[in-house]
């Protein structure tokens, strides 16, 4: 049965950092399109107390987190559980967005830690705390976080670096593609107009390709397949040869 406090209890707290992917939820005040999104990489979720949570904003095709926070604020965030007993979370409350090079930006997120593609901080004042069973949640198996959006942000922001932040850089993609929600409420303002300091945050350095990873996720699963059959041969087999035994008897 589901139950709900006014704040994080500790054990939500405890719970949270473990989840390797959340989803968040926003609306328009009239009408218009009702936005999910998923989010998950490692280091960007951030507790600060039991009414305060924050999540590092990275570069999308679409911007309407921003877009619906900038208008009413309304947001939640939904953990589920993937492995060991189930459960779900959910944080509703009132959402801030404060873009890339804007006071309380610098602030939460130094250059030194900044995620490439990094767009903006959004901040929750958590009002109510739902947890429930999650039972109808599949079980599966975290291989690891994908790290193909860090290698194209990265690659827009040298171009900036190395452009001035005129052509092909995540600025222009920023002022042209993340300007407006699909509903047409304003979108990046203050991260497109940033100069001091522009994108100066760390490159990424090594890291295991995506496509590794699933190789890698694939060949576990193949394993899995042949030690099923195996044994399910060696249990057919006993079978087998205990069901002849009896008809000799």
């Amino acid at each position: 049965m589901g139950k709900f406090f006014d704040s994080m209890p500790k054990h939500v707290m405890a719970q949270i950092p473990q989840q390797k992917m959340f989803w968040v939820a926003t609306a328009p005040s009239q009408g218009g399109h009702v936005n999910l999104s998923p989010k998950g990489l490692e280091g960007t979720f951030h507790i600060i107390d039991e009414h305060t949570v924050w999540y590092e904003d990275l570069t999308g095709s679409g911007n309407e987190t921003v877009s619906h926070l900038r208008e009413n604020g309304r947001i939640t965030i939904l953990f589920n559980f993937f492995d060991g007993p189930p459960g779900l979370i959910r944080l509703f409350g009132k959402g801030h967005a404060h873009e890339f090079g804007t006071q309380k930006y610098n602030e939460l997120i130094p250059a030194e830690k900044r995620q490439p593609g990094s767009r903006a901080v959004i901040i929750v004042d958590v009002t109510k705390v739902g947890t429930s069973c999650g039972y109808q949640v599949p079980f599966y198996q975290f291989v690891g976080h994908r790290t193909r959006l860090l290698e194209w942000a990265s690659k827009k922001e040298k171009a900036d670096i190395e452009n001035q932040g005129c052509k092909n850089g995540m600025r222009e993609y920023w002022a042209t593609t993340n300007e407006k929600s699909v509903d047409g409420l304003p979108g990046m303002i203050d991260a497109v107009r940033a100069e001091d300091g522009f994108l100066q945050g760390p490159r990424l350095g090594p890291f295991k390709k995506d496509d590794e990873r699933v190789k890698a996720s694939r060949s576990c699963d193949i394993k899995t397949l042949v030690d099923l059959k195996t044994m399910t041969g060696f249990v057919l087999g006993v079978v087998a040869s205990l069901a002849y035994r009896h008809l000799l008897v």
